[in-house]
C-alpha cells in the first residue's frame, strides 16, 4: 500500500518511513517463501509426512451455533483463518458480550463511563465494499478497545432504507422479471413489493458485517424505516414545519428524468468533458452530444442591431427570458433597457445590466433562462424576471414551446439548431471544456428545472455547526477538514428536502383546500396553504383552526413526495434511541462520543445530524467526528466497475480466483469494451488470483494504513503479508504454550522474583512502552501507531529476539531462571492477545482461550477481559535497553558477516568483540544472548589493549564507534568461499546495472507511480550496500 499526503507529494521522510515499513512486509513474505520453496523442495517421503502434520485444519467439531468452540484439541502447527475464525462469532452473540448490560446494571452509572457509536447506517441494497470493509474496521476496533477498559459501550447497527437507490432496484426487477413499471401496480402495490425485496435481501450486508466480526449489539438494529423511525421523521417534520424551519418554496432543484423526482447534490456525478462528447441518455437510441458552445444571434427591436449569445445548452433559449450584459461595458451600455425579439416564440427580451457577467468572456452578453439554470435563477430573482418553465417531468418540451413542444429535450436540440440555421440567426459552434452533471442513480443528465419543494431554512443551524467547532465543543478529525466544514457551512442553501419517489418516508404535510367562498383558493406553493400532523385527523383540526371554518369545510390532500433520505438520517444518532419518546436508551446513550465516516459526507449527512440534534434536541450528536480515508486501488486509481478494479473485502478474507473476478465482471453491466479492458485490469494485478487472508489480517492491515487525511493506496498482495504475520502469531504462541507445559500456572499476579535475565528484563521494558505507546494510540485515534507498535513488538523484539533468548534457558533448565522466563512469556502473550483484540478479535479469542489464566482471571472472553493499563507495567529501563541495544547491532553485524562467507547457523564460530572498558562491563551481561543470536561457539569481549589476542584469521567488521567484532574463519575453505562471493557479487552487479538502466530512461519519472520510484531508489541503495559488503567480504578472505 501506498498513501498520497492530501493529493500532495510525499516530504522524504514519509518515504523513508513508508519505504520501511514495507520492506518489513516484505522481508516477513520472503521468509515466508523460503519457507514454502523449503516444504516444497524436501524429499518426497519427508514432505508427506511434513505435510500431513502441518496442513492447515478447517474446524469440524460439531459444535451448533451459539455454543463455545471446542478447543479441546491440539492446536494446530499452521495458522488457518477458516479454522480460526468458525464459531467465534456465534458464541460472542449468543453471550451477549457486545451488549451494554453485559455485566452490569444500567441503572447504576458506570465508574469508567459509557461509550457510544452508531454505525453510519449501509443502504440496504448494498453489499459489502472496501469503504464498509476500513469503516466497520476502524469502528470496531474502536468499540471493542473502549470495551475492554471497562466502560459500558453500545455499538448499534443499523441499515437505510435509502430511498432512490432501493427504488431503483425493485422497479428494475418488476422490469425484467415481469415487464412492469411501478406505475402499472399502483403505490400501495409497489411499496409491498419494495418491503418484499428488502425482506428477502436485506440480511446481506448485516451478514457481511458479522463476517468482519463487528462487536454490534444486534438487538437494537435499526432499519430507516421501522415503525420508531417513521414516528421520529415525522415529529421532526412536523415541529420544524411549525416552527418554520421547514416551508414550502418554489426554487430550481436537481431533476432526474428518468427518476421523475429531484435528487441531492450528492446523488449528482459531475462528469469532465475536454471538449465535444457524445454520451448514452436514457430513453435515446443514440447518443447525446455534449462539450460544445453554440453561438446564435437575438435582433435588437426596432433596430439593425443584433446582440450575440452562447449556450452549451440550445434548447433552453426557448425559455430565455433576459439577455444580461455588464453594466460598465461601453459595448453594450447603449442597449441597457431596450428589447430583442425570441426568434421563435411571441415574447420580447428586455436587455439588463447585472454584475455577474463577465466582461471578457465569450461576446459579453448572456442569456437569461431563470427557470433551467442556478445563476440565471439568481439574475431573474434581482431583476424580477419571470419564471419560464419549458420541460415536463419526463423531459418533454411542454406546450408554451411553440412548433417544438412536445419533443423529448435532446431531439428538441437539433431542432433548434436547424432551425437557427435557417433563420440566418446561427453564428458559429465551437468545442467547450464543461462539466454535465450526471444522475448517480440512473446515468441521466440533470435538468435544473423550477419546482414546489420543502425546503429546509439551513442559515442559523449552520452558524451554530460552525460556533460548536470553534469552541471544541465539536472536535472533526482529521483537523484540516475544519476549513472545508466552515467553508461549505458559510455559503450554505436552504435544503431541499422533497423527493417525488414513493418510497420512503412519506411528507406528513397536507395541502388544505377550504370549501367557503370567504378563503381564496391556495396554490401549493404557498406555505399557508399547508399543515402537517401525524395522522390525518390531526391535520383536519389545524387546519379548521387556521382558517377559523368548520371542519367539514376542509379537504385534505396528503403530499404524494417522500423526504430525501439524508433527512431520515440526520435524525439518526437520537432517533434510534426512541426520540421522541424519553427512553432508556436516549437518556443513557445519547449524546453518542464518536462518528465514523467518510469524509465525502462531511455535509450531506454529518452537518445535517449536527443540524437536526441541535435544533431538536439541544444537544450535539457526538463529540467527536473522525473522518476515514478514500480506498483506492494500488497505483492510486479511484475504484470502479469499468477499470476492474473494485475489490471486495469476501473476496480478500476468503480467497479468490482470477476466473471467478473475472466471472463477477462478466455479471455485471459493463459494456465489451469496459469489460475487456477491466478484465485485462484483473490479469494484471491478480494473475494468480487474491489469496486467502482472512478478516484478521484484513482488518489489521486497513488499520495500519489507516493514518488521518491520507487516501489509502490498497495492494491487495500486501495483506497477504498481514496473514504471513497472523502465521507468526500464531507459531510464537504455540511456542510459548510449549515451552509453559500443560501444567503451568502463572502467578496470581506478576512479580519480578530476581532469577530475571537481562532479556527477561528487555523484553518487559519493550512491553511495557508497547502498552503506553497504544493506549496513546487510540486517544488520539492514531490507529496506523498502534498497529505499527504492536507488530514491531511482536515481530522484531518478542519473536526475533526474546524467544530465540529463552531457547538455551529452557536447554539448560536451572529451575529458577526457567520460571522466571516462563513468567515473563506468559505476560508477554497474554499482554499481546489483549493488545492486539480489538484489532484482530478472532485469531486473539482462539488463542487467548488456551492460554492458562491467572486465578484472579473471571472474563469469559478476551473482548471483556482487561485492556492493558500503563500503570500495570512499570517495567521500562532505558539503561537496560540501551545495552540490549547495543547487543543487537553486535548481532546484526555478525549475522551479515556470516551471511556473507555462507555460514549456517548450525556453524558455530569463535567470536570477538573489541570495545572499550565501560562498555564491556555495561553490556557483560548480554553476552549469552549475544552467543545465542549470532550462533558463536563463545563470545570474548577484550579492550582495544587486548585486541593483539584476537586469532589472525578472522574476519573484522565494525559495529559503532570504538566498537569492531572479528568472527573466526578457521572452519571456512577460502578459496570456495572466495568462489561463491565472486558469483554472489555479479549476479548482484548485473541486477545493478539493470535497475540504473530502467531509472535512466527518459520516461521513468513521467510514467512510473511514486510508489515504485520509491522502491526502486531502495532497492538501488540496497543493492550498492550489499555489493560493497561483498568486496569487504572478500578481501578480508584474501587477506588470510
Amino acid at each position: 500500500m501506498n498513501e498520497e499526503n492530501n493529493g500532495q507529494p510525499k516530504t522524504e521522510k514519509e518515504l523513508k518511513k513508508e519505504a520501511a515499513k514495507a520492506a518489513k512486509l516484505a522481508k516477513l513474505a520472503e521468509k515466508q517463501r523460503k519457507l514454502e520453496e523449503q516444504k516444497a523442495n524436501a524429499k518426497p517421503k519427508d514432505a508427506k509426512k511434513k505435510d500431513d502434520k502441518s496442513k492447515p485444519t478447517e474446524y469440524t467439531a460439531p459444535t451448533k451455533p451459539g455454543e463455545k468452540k471446542d478447543i479441546s484439541g491440539e492446536l494446530p502447527s499452521a495458522y488457518n483463518p477458516k479454522y480460526v475464525e468458525a464459531a467465534w462469532y456465534e458464541w460472542w452473540e449468543q453471550e451477549g458480550f457486545f451488549k451494554p448490560e453485559y455485566g452490569r446494571d444500567l441503572d447504576k452509572p458506570n465508574p469508567k463511563g459509557n461509550f457510544t457509536l452508531t454505525i453510519p447506517p449501509p443502504n440496504v441494497t448494498g453489499t459489502l465494499h472496501l469503504g464498509h470493509a476500513l469503516a466497520s474496521s476502524v469502528e470496531d476496533t474502536i468499540s471493542r478497545y473502549h470495551r475492554m477498559k471497562g466502560k459500558t459501550v453500545l455499538f448499534n447497527p443499523g441499515c437505510d432504507h435509502a430511498g432512490i437507490a432501493t427504488q431503483v432496484v425493485v422497479e428494475k426487477k418488476l422490469q425484467r422479471e415481469r415487464g412492469l413499471s411501478r406505475h402499472d401496480l399502483g403505490r400501495e402495490a409497489f411499496i409491498e413489493e419494495v418491503w418484499k425485496w428488502k425482506n428477502e435481501k436485506g440480511h446481506m450486508i448485516y451478514d457481511q458485517l458479522r463476517r468482519m466480526g463487528l462487536s454490534v449489539d444486534w438487538d437494537r438494529a435499526v432499519f430507516t424505516m421501522d415503525p420508531k423511525m417513521m414516528r421520529a421523521v415525522s415529529t421532526a417534520f412536523i415541529r420544524m414545519h411549525e416552527s418554520g424551519t421547514i416551508y414550502r418554496s418554489t426554487r430550481l432543484v436537481n431533476w432526474s428524468c428518468a427518476l421523475r423526482s429531484a435528487i441531492s447534490d450528492i446523488e449528482v456525478d459531475k462528469k469532465d468533458l475536454p471538449g465535444r462528447t457524445l454520451l448514452p441518455v436514457p430513453g435515446y437510441d443514440e447518443k447525446i452530444e455534449f462539450g460544445v458552445i453554440v453561438s446564435f444571434a437575438y435582433p435588437i427591436e426596432d433596430s439593425d442591431e443584433e446582440i450575440v449569445v452562447a449556450t452549451t445548452r440550445i434548447e433552453t433559449m426557448l425559455g430565455d427570458v433576459a439577455i444580461a450584459v455588464h453594466p460598465e461595458d461601453d459595448r453594450y451600455h447603449h442597449l441597457i433597457g431596450k428589447f430583442v425579439d425570441h426568434p421563435f416564440l411571441p415574447r420580447k427580451l428586455p436587455i439588463v445590466a447585472d454584475s455577474f457577467v463577465e466582461k471578457d468572456f465569450g461576446t459579453g452578453a448572456v442569456k437569461i433562462t431563470p427557470a433551467h439554470d442556478h445563476n440565471d435563477y439568481e439574475v431573474g430573482v434581482r431583476h424580477q424576471l419571470p419564471l419560464i418553465n419549458i420541460l415536463d417531468d419526463d423531459g418533454n418540451l411542454l406546450d408554451n414551446c411553440g412548433e417544438f413542444s412536445g419533443m423529448k429535450r435532446f431531439t428538441a436540440r437539433k431542432r433548434v439548431l436547424e432551425a437557427l440555421k435557417e433563420k440566418g440567426l446561427f453564428r458559429s459552434i465551437a468545442d467547450n471544456a464543461m462539466i454535465v452533471p450526471i444522475c448517480s442513480r440512473s446515468k441521466d443528465v440533470i435538468e435544473p428545472i423550477i419546482k414546489a419543494q420543502w425546503y429546509v431554512k439551513c442559515d442559523d443551524m449552520a452558524k451554530r455547526a460552525m460556533d460548536v467547532v470553534a469552541n471544541g465543543d465539536l472536535r472533526i478529525l482529521p483537523e484540516y477538514h475544519v476549513n472545508t466544514w466552515n467553508r461549505w457551512l458559510e455559503n450554505i442553501r436552504d435544503w431541499c428536502i422533497s423527493r417525488q419517489l414513493w418510497w420512503g418516508h412519506r411528507i406528513p404535510a397536507y395541502f388544505i383546500t377550504v370549501n367557503d367562498p370567504s378563503v381564496p383558493k391556495g396554490d401549493s406553493a404557498d406555505n399557508h396553504y399547508w399543515v402537517s400532523a401525524i395522522t390525518e385527523q390531526e391535520a383536519l383540526e389545524k387546519a379548521a383552526k387556521r382558517f377559523n371554518v368548520p371542519a367539514e369545510k376542509i379537504t385534505l390532500k396528503q403530499d404524494e413526495d417522500v423526504l430525501d433520505t439524508w433527512f431520515s438520517s440526520g435524525l439518526w444518532p437520537f432517533a434510534l434511541m426512541g426520540w421522541p419518546y424519553e427512553t432508556n436508551d436516549l437518556k443513557q446513550f445519547f449524546p453518542g462520543h464518536l462518528l465514523e465516516t467518510g469524509h465525502d459526507i462531511l455535509f450531506f449527512w454529518v452537518a445535517r445530524m449536527v443540524f437536526m440534534s441541535q435544533e431538536l434536541t439541544g444537544k450535539l450528536p457526538f463529540k467527536d467526528v473522525y473522518l476515514h480515508a478514500l480506498v483506492r486501488d494500488a497505483h492510486g486509481r479511484k475504484m470502479s466497475k469499468s477499470l476492474g478494479n473494485i475489490i471486495d473485502p469476501l473476496d480478500v478474507i476468503r480467497g479468490c480466483t482470477l476466473a471467478a473476478l473475472n466471472a463477477q465482471l462478466e455479471n455485471g453491466n459493463l459494456d465489451k469494451k469496459e469489460l475487456t479492458v477491466a478484465k485485462a485490469g484483473q490479469t494484471r494485478d491478480y494473475p494468480q488470483g487474491i489469496p486467502e487472508c482472512g478478516t484478521d489480517a484484513l482488518r489489521f492491515a486497513l488499520m495500519a494504513y489507516t493514518s488521518q487525511g491520507r487516501d489509502i493506496n490498497l495492494d491487495v498482495l500486501r495483506v497477504q503479508g498481514y496473514r504471513f504475520f497472523c502465521n507468526k502469531i500464531w507459531q510464537a504462541s504455540r511456542f510459548t504454550l510449549m515451552q509453559l507445559g500443560a501444567d503451568f500456572k502463572p502467578d496470581p499476579a506478576f512479580a519480578l522474583t530476581g532469577a530475571e535475565s537481562a532479556t527477561d528484563l528487555w523484553i518487559l521494558s519493550r512491553l511495557a512502552y508497547a502498552v503506553g505507546q497504544v493506549d496513546g494510540a487510540f486517544a488520539d485515534y492514531s490507529f496506523q501507531s498502534a498497529t505499527t507498535v504492536i507488530f514491531n513488538f511482536w515481530l522484531y523484539e518478542f519473536c526475533d529476539v526474546y524467544l530465540e533468548s529463552t531457547k538455551p534457558v529452557f536447554a539448560a533448565n536451572e529451575p529458577a531462571a526457567v520460571n522466571a522466563a516462563r513468567q515473563v512469556l506468559y505476560l508477554s502473550v497474554d499482554t499481546t492477545l489483549r493488545l492486539l483484540a480489538p484489532f484482530m478479535p478472532f485469531i486473539t479469542e482462539e488463542l487467548w482461550q488456551r492460554l492458562p489464566k491467572r486465578a484472579s482471571e473471571k472474563s469469559a472472553s478476551i473482548h471483556v477481559a482487561d485492556f492493558p493499563e500503563s500503570a500495570d507495567f512499570p517495567f521500562g529501563n532505558e539503561d537496560l535497553e540501551k545495552r540490549v541495544g547495543l547487543a543487537m547491532d553486535i548481532v546484526k553485524r555478525v549475522r551479515s558477516l556470516r551471511s556473507d562467507y555462507g555460514l549456517k547457523p548450525v556453524t558455530k564460530a569463535d567470536l570477538y568483540v573489541t570495545l572499550p572498558a565501560a562498555t564491556r562491563e555495561s553490556i557483560k551481561d548480554t553476552t549469552a544472548f549475544i552467543g545465542t543470536l549470532a550462533s558463536a561457539l563463545n563470545v570474548t569481549l577484550v579492550t582495544p589493549e587486548e585486541a593483539a589476542t584476537i586469532p589472525s584469521s578472522c574476519a573484522k567488521v565494525t559495529v559503532a564507534a570504538g566498537i569492531t567484532v572479528s568472527l573466526s574463519l578457521d572452519s571456512i575453505n577460502v578459496a570456495e568461499e572466495l568462489a561463491k562471493l565472486a558469483a554472489k557479487r555479479e549476479k548482484l552487479e548485473n541486477q545493478l546495472t539493470a535497475l540504473n538502466e530502467t531509472i535512466a530512461r527518459p520516461t521513468y519519472v513521467e510514467k512510473v507511480p511514486l510508489g515504485i520510484r520509491t522502491k526502486d531508489s531502495e532497492t538501488l541503495a540496497a543493492l550498492t550496500a550489499e555489493i560493497q559488503q561483498l568486496t569487504e567480504a572478500a578481501a578480508a578472505l584474501e587477506a588470510q
